[in-house]
């Protein structure tokens, strides 16, 4: 089953990351393809191109992209494993550019059966992989009340955590918490202060959601990794749709830019800072045009990057 999913900021993700036409790239949140489609579009006969994303529904469309273009190729797994991802499909060569489109595609959250939705009833699931890994469910059926806290306050900042918490614990002891509306209900229900024209548990699914699929940790360990994987010249593409995300992409760019930290009154020249990364440009926003037309765009933030040294 395949939902329309129109990709963000499209043509300006796949016009920072392109550096050598011949070169190995990768999009390691593939979706539906459209970054990756883009960048055949753009590349040279012998360039290569590598999807990875969990979702085995995107791994199937990856796999109907990869016989029809054979420069392409589709894996399985996280962006977080990228070099082994990269070492078991015998990928040697340094990439000329990699991009991430983090969050959760409309595909997934379009089919109630994937629990990403508080709008529709489905199986309270959440997972990029339904077949890896705990559902959603499953984790709320047995976390202590303190753990759910913490989750809902560093991944939703949600201020009314512990309200919602103590709502979410009470609940399961009457009934399991199986469907989305059910447990959108009780969130809602327990949600004091609803703002304007944002659903009282969006903090909270999302919040769940970045939890059950380790999405930060994920992130923090490909910027640990990835700079060992480019080529100098290699270009970083990152799309956040979270402030959570954005804020880990823009310390690592600023401090890969910025080079060692040493005593202001240290002499050393430029070249002995071991810069490793120059940023290209200021962060960018989809235009009102594109928001308009996929409201779902409005948060996005793309960070370009490339690799000196």
């Amino acid at each position: 089953m395949t939902t329309e999913h129109q990709t963000v900021l499209l043509e300006e993700t796949v016009t920072a990351v392109i550096g050598a036409l011949d070169g190995v790239y990768i999009d390691g949140t593939f979706g539906r393809g459209g970054h990756s489609r883009l960048l055949l579009s753009r590349l040279g006969p012998q360039a290569r191109v590598i999807g990875v994303d969990k979702d085995p529904e995107a791994v199937a469309e990856g796999k109907r992209l990869a016989q029809q273009d054979v420069r392409f190729s589709m894996v399985q797994g996280s962006f977080a494993d990228l070099p082994n991802l990269l070492r078991t499909h015998g990928i040697s060569d340094t990439l000329a550019g990699v991009l991430l489109d983090l969050g959760v595609s409309s595909p997934q959250l379009d089919v109630a059966e994937r629990g990403f939705s508080f709008l529709k009833d489905g199986a309270l699931d959440m997972r990029m992989n339904p077949a890896a890994g705990q559902s959603a469910a499953e984790w709320l059926a047995l976390a202590e009340e303190d753990e759910i806290v913490r989750v809902l306050r560093e991944y939703g900042e949600e201020r009314f955590a512990r309200r919602i918490a103590r709502a979410i614990v009470s609940a399961r002891q009457e009934q399991p918490l199986v469907g989305t509306l059910q447990f959108a209900r009780i969130v809602a229900e327990a949600n004091p202060a609803w703002e304007k024209g944002k659903h009282p548990a969006t903090r909270t699914f999302q919040a769940i959601r970045i939890h059950i699929n380790d999405e930060l940790t994920d992130l923090e360990r490909f910027l640990a990794q990835v700079l060992d994987l480019l080529s100098v010249g290699g270009r970083l593409a990152v799309i956040s749709f979270h402030s959570l995300e954005d804020r880990l992409v823009k310390r690592f760019i600023r401090t890969q830019v910025r080079g060692d930290e040493l005593p202001a009154y240290i002499p050393v020249t430029a070249d002995q800072m071991h810069v490793r990364m120059r940023s290209l440009g200021k962060a960018i926003q989809p235009s009102e045009q594109e928001v308009a037309v996929n409201p779902r765009a409005r948060s996005a933030v793309l960070r370009i990057a490339e690799k000196v040294a």
